[in-house]
């Protein structure tokens, strides 16, 4: 007798069912909370009362954040550090693509992986390691700095007491500007290493038989080839940017620091949503951040993405 499957596991379904796993995730840990955050922003609720306790409020939860000071001292701080931090990768991380991409290939692999670590490392170890380094007591950049110092010479360029990078308002974001830089320029190395490698050789070789220099080859043939992925990495900047969190949350142990100079968007929202129980508010800021977002990938798009 010949044997039938059961009609819930026809061929025709047998795509949907694997798929379901991820469906499902996604749908419980993706679509749900970012409908139930934009749910959240019209409505003021504790979580401690229960979900029955939501109340409608229309738009005072985005009022609330426009108006809020704290709101827009965090996003000031996270523009600055995203700039700060942001800009020198790409400055640092084209040049030192073009050496890699100019290496033997074993040499260049290996450096691959050293500048690519960090990236993948722990955010929560390297923003230890930092807080270490930059200790007052002990951190190994006040020892440089003191190194330095003893230098006859330079004992005046350099500042005559230890620098206190955490607490005070002025050094804390160049220490969590360094962090993210220190992280992520291996990372936008890589990605421009694999652009050059896209580039044909014949368009350098004919620039070389036409008497064009390093610097025109570059401008001319090197900058256009990278064109696609300087718009790729300088949006993963910005979101990243925007999404600024672990870095200074352990730096200042989740306070923001003396003055509040290192509270970005994402430590505020945090500490409004868990420390002061304003989910409402906190889901509007997040929705607010997500239109600047959108505004800033589209005046991206629009600089980096137009072709000549």
């Amino acid at each position: 007798m010949k044997r039938q499957s059961a009609p819930w596991v026809s061929v025709g379904a047998a795509p949907y069912w694997l798929l379901a796993p991820f469906l499902i995730l996604f749908a419980v840990f993706g679509l749900f909370p970012l409908l139930f955050s934009l749910y959240l922003a019209f409505h003021h609720w504790e979580p401690t009362s229960g979900l029955g306790a939501m109340d409608w409020v229309a738009f005072e939860n985005f009022t609330f954040a426009l108006q809020d000071e704290w709101f827009w001292k965090s996003l000031g701080n996270t523009l600055w550090l995203g700039l700060a931090s942001a800009l020198p990768q790409h400055l640092v991380a084209v040049p030192l693509a073009v050496m890699l991409n100019a290496m033997g290939q074993r040499r260049r692999d290996t450096l691959v992986g050293v500048y690519f670590l960090p990236y993948i490392t722990s955010t929560v170890a390297i923003a230890i390691l930092f807080s270490s380094l930059f200790s007052t007591d002990y951190g190994l950049i006040n020892a440089a700095i003191g190194a330095l110092r003893a230098i006859p010479g330079l004992d005046w360029l350099l500042p005559a007491a230890a620098i206190d990078w955490i607490n005070d308002p002025d050094r804390l974001k160049p220490a969590i500007a360094t962090v993210v830089f220190w992280r992520f320029v291996g990372f936008n190395a890589v990605l421009y290493l694999a652009a050059l490698q896209t580039i044909p050789k014949d368009l350098y070789e004919a620039a070389t038989m036409d008497g064009a220099g390093r610097w025109q080859q570059f401008v001319h043939i090197t900058l256009p080839g990278l064109r696609a992925m300087l718009l790729f990495g300088v949006t993963l900047s910005i979101i990243g940017s925007l999404q600024l969190f672990e870095e200074p949350f352990i730096l200042t142990n989740g306070r923001g620091g003396n003055d509040q100079a290192g509270m970005t968007s994402a430590v505020y929202l945090y500490r409004l949503a868990f420390d002061f129980n304003d989910f409402g508010a906190a889901s509007a800021m997040a929705w607010l951040l997500f239109g600047l977002l959108a505004l800033a990938t589209w005046a991206t798009h629009r600089a980096f993405g137009k072709e000549d």
